[in-house]
């Protein structure tokens, strides 16, 4: 099932798109039990799928990006956060910081996974039982203050207000079997600038769960952000950053395509 976040007549609802592009409406938990009512909805505004209880990010996991960035691969996966007021939903923009001006901002395409279940200490092979779904995101990260101005951590860089995109929807886990078998890419203002294999991950989405649930509580909500792969802006010759009135795309086989415009914070 796809389901989406979304408002029509001003109120905002559950709901479960449908292929040919209608929505139907849901009632009950996210986390819990939904049934679809059948009744159909307008789509006035879609929103971001949920509204994170933690946003957890996983640097430096696909092999051809941990190259292109000059690094090993990790022995552990490399973890940093956004806050939750770094959200943005589908159509919105992404805001170019100007408070603490960036002109370095950059795009990254990744898969998001949506918990589901507590994890606790949960081992790979139950790992999978634990997710909702999955979603597109968009990693926006200002590389100055990721490498220069952030102390050594790269939660500066990375949380931003806006700097979290997800969408369109959280595709259940019934209809995506296998998360590292996805094709990825990121296409800018009509160019694919990523275009890879979610297979290409050093660690997977079990393995993920696995070491982030070690002595670590996940709870319903979480979302997990598992790295992107090459092709990022900072990488180019000469790099590609984020400018005002580019539209940025993230699309995932099975989830669907994540758009946003930029603009300049004001």
């Amino acid at each position: 099932m796809k389901i989406i976040r979304f408002l029509s007549a001003g109120r905002e609802h559950l709901g479960r798109l449908h292929d040919d592009g209608h929505a139907t409406l849901l009632e009950g938990d996210l986390f819990g039990t939904l049934r679809d009512t059948g009744t159909r909805a307008a789509v006035d505004k879609l929103l971001a799928p949920l509204e994170p209880r933690d946003i957890l990010c996983i640097g430096l996991n696909y092999k051809q990006h941990a190259a292109e960035s000059g690094s090993a691969p990790p022995a552990h996966p490399v973890l940093f956060l956004k806050n939750s007021g770094a959200l943005q939903h589908p159509g919105d923009p992404i805001v170019l910081p100007r408070k603490l001006r960036s002109d370095r901002v950059d795009y990254e395409c990744e898969l998001a996974v949506v918990i589901g279940r507590r994890c606790h200490n949960v081992g790979r092979h139950e790992a999978l039982a634990h997710v909702l779904g999955y979603t597109c995101a968009n990693d926006v990260s200002a590389r100055d203050w990721q490498r220069d101005g952030g102390g050594g951590q790269w939660c500066r860089g990375k949380t931003f207000a806006t700097f979290c995109p997800l969408g369109p929807a959280i595709v259940t886990t019934d209809e995506i079997t296998n998360p590292n078998r996805l094709a990825i890419r990121t296409v800018l203002n009509g160019e694919t600038m990523q275009d890879w294999n979610t297979e290409d991950m050093i660690f997977d989405v079990p393995a993920l769960i696995e070491f982030l649930s070690a002595s670590m509580i996940l709870n319903p909500g979480t979302v997990i952000l598992t790295g992107t792969p090459h092709g990022v802006g900072f990488a180019r010759t000469p790099p590609v950053f984020l400018q005002p009135g580019d539209s940025v795309t993230v699309e995932i086989e099975g989830i669907g395509k994540l758009t946003n415009p930029v603009v300049e914070e004001r």
